[in-house]
């Protein structure tokens, strides 16, 4: 029986088999280095449980037949003692593959380590010690957030919480971009609303932001309305249409303010909310620029100030300082990602959409210009593409409220089930949309890789079958708790009691496949970690619910059999707990009735 503890399944098996490899392989004339041991699942159920291509890797380098090498390690590996309970058979196959089939006592032992972990089964301490910098949605506050900036949103706080999952200290920042000419349009746009023009009037500025919210800015602006401040002092209107900086204050205050709630309704918090204006404020470009004059990597151009990133990889070099003496935004970029390094942050990702990709090779080429010790390759970036909306068989492009693009606000309030209305407040937005609009959001925009074309359907985010996959795996953990429920009405099975089960009656084909699926949770966990692919949990919900669908429509659970029913209620309620576990990672609600 395999102990309730951390170590998976899977790394109790890799350490028995590179144990057995590294015993073999001493006993041969030549020693090499420890084997790299992965573990594979058989595409065919009938050829096992776990396959491993030891062999095949260290036949060449000790100069063995593989099938024979591949006897050798099966002989070793069963005479471990730990092997006794853990495989049940092993046998070579092709050209030197080990397929490993496990004890039934093995498989149900996962059981017992979900009851013992609870919440914290799949978790583990891997990476504890470990510190790093998750950089994510960092929109402009020049309006509603579209729907990029809602795909960055989950991708961020679901890769954070995955890598907490493995010990990772995570630092979630927000970087605003609230210095430059967009800031400016967005003020200018607002005073020429509180003047009373609209788009389309003699007199409204050329590059003017056109939705409907800059109406309500201004409105709000001219009534003398206080916004509650990110940090600081709470902004009030001045009432003036001609205070062009009290209308920046305010548009920018009431537009982070508006942006933090369609964040929150989203389930995302960050840690620290980083203004391009303080970098300014502090003397950082400047320093920034100074630093680069002196890696001499510099040159002046048609009265511009230009860095050679080209020495560092970049397909052209990148102008520093404009001919108006402005700043383009690539300074800022570096001298940001300096106090990134400054405060510690050796691991830093950051996720933007893929019309970002040019920015990589600058910033990494200004960084290694600075001077200042960073590493090539740093930042880590995550790029994501767009998402497509559709409703009743039609591509939605259009916001009434944005104008030019659909907003993170419309979405949750589509997908929780009601008609965005003409109060846009996100107060005002009910709970249960939230929740449901949040549910479908969320597990929608994470179901995907990141650098995939993504259409979200409004329709199938609406519907309740099994068509819809948030709802597939919702209704799985649902559908468990009813049933527990009714076993405690009907027998007394309380929760308490099964820990104490006797499991030897999961021995069926889908008993056994629902065990399996189960104990590759931990190890689904540290993958997506590792590759930065929290997608991977919603691949991995999707099927673990497939599989207790399967298990629940081919066998009764509540039997007269008390010894049958306690198992496979024990079993349902290990699986509870992981599907809770795992839609928890991804910010998703674990609904107990639907």
């Amino acid at each position: 029986m395999l102990p309730a503890q951390k170590q998976t399944l899977e790394t109790l098996l890799a350490d028995s088999v590179k144990q057995a490899a590294t015993q073999v392989q001493g006993s041969t004339e030549a020693a090499f280095a420890a084997p790299s041991i992965t573990l594979e699942r058989p595409k065919a159920a009938a050829h096992g449980d776990v396959a491993c291509n030891v062999a095949m890797q260290l036949a060449k380098p000790l100069k063995a037949n593989p099938r024979q090498l591949a006897q050798q390690i099966v002989d070793a590996l069963l005479a471990q003692p730990g092997a006794q309970g853990l495989i049940e058979a092993a046998e070579i196959a092709g050209p030197g593959f080990i397929n490993l089939r496990l004890t039934p006592a093995a498989k149900q032992a996962v059981i017992g380590a979900v009851f013992a972990e609870g919440r914290a089964f799949g978790r583990s301490r891997r990476d504890a010690g470990k510190h790093v910098l998750l950089e994510f949605v960092s929109a402009n506050p020049t309006g509603p957030l579209h729907l990029g900036h809602g795909r960055q949103a989950v991708l961020g706080d679901s890769l954070a919480n995955v890598m907490e999952s493995q010990g990772y200290d995570v630092h979630r920042e927000f970087y605003y971009n609230d210095a430059g000419v967009q800031i400016q349009n967005l003020a200018v746009s607002t005073q020429a609303r509180a003047r009373g023009l609209k788009p389309g009037d003699a007199g409204w500025p050329e590059a003017a932001y056109n939705g409907e919210y800059i109406a309500e800015i201004a409105n709000d602006y001219l009534n003398g309305a206080t916004v509650a401040a990110k940090d600081g002092v709470p902004v009030t209107g001045a009432r003036d249409p001609e205070n062009l900086e009290a209308i920046r204050e305010f548009a920018v205050a009431y537009l982070r303010h508006e942006q933090d709630m369609d964040l929150q309704a989203l389930g995302v918090k960050f840690d620290q909310y980083y203004l391009e204006s303080s970098l300014y404020k502090d003397g950082r470009v400047e320093k920034t620029v100074e630093a680069l004059l002196a890696s001499g990597k510099t040159f002046e151009q048609d009265g511009a100030l230009w860095l050679r990133t080209t020495d560092d990889g970049d397909d052209k070099d990148r102008v520093m300082r404009k001919s108006d003496g402005t700043y383009t935004y690539f300074l800022p970029d570096v001298a940001y990602h300096v106090t990134k390094w400054e405060r510690g942050f050796t691991k830093v990702i950051n996720i933007q959409g893929s019309d970002h990709h040019g920015t990589i090779a600058r910033v990494r080429a200004g960084l290694q210009a600075v001077g200042v010790g960073i590493p090539q390759g740093y930042p880590d970036y995550v790029l994501h593409k767009m998402v497509t909306v559709m409703r009743d068989g039609q591509e939605v492009k259009l916001s009434k409220r944005a104008g030019s693009y659909v907003t993170v606000r419309d979405l949750i309030e589509w997908s929780g089930g009601t008609e965005p209305g003409t109060e846009t407040s996100p107060d005002l937005i009910d709970e249960a949309t939230i929740t449901r609009g949040r549910d479908a959001v969320r597990f929608f925009l994470i179901s995907r890789k990141a650098d995939t074309e993504f259409v979200f359907d409004i329709d199938l985010a609406l519907k309740q079958n099994d068509e819809n996959p948030v709802y597939y795996v919702q209704y799985a953990h649902a559908r468990i708790c009813s049933v527990l429920a009714e076993a405690k009405s009907r027998y007394g099975s309380g929760a308490a009691a099964l820990p104490k089960a006797d499991l030897s009656a999961l021995t069926s084909e889908r008993a056994m496949a629902l065990l399996q699926k189960l104990a590759e949770f931990p190890d689904a966990l540290a993958h997506a970690a590792d590759e930065l692919a929290p997608h991977a949990i919603a691949f991995y919900l999707r099927d673990l619910a497939g599989e207790f669908h399967s298990f629940y429509n081919a066998e009764r659970v509540l039997v007269d059999e008390a010894d049958v029913r306690e198992a496979r209620l024990a079993l349902l309620a290990a699986t509870r707990q992981v599907l809770e576990n795992g839609l928890s990672t991804i910010g998703v609600s674990a609904p107990v009735k639907m």
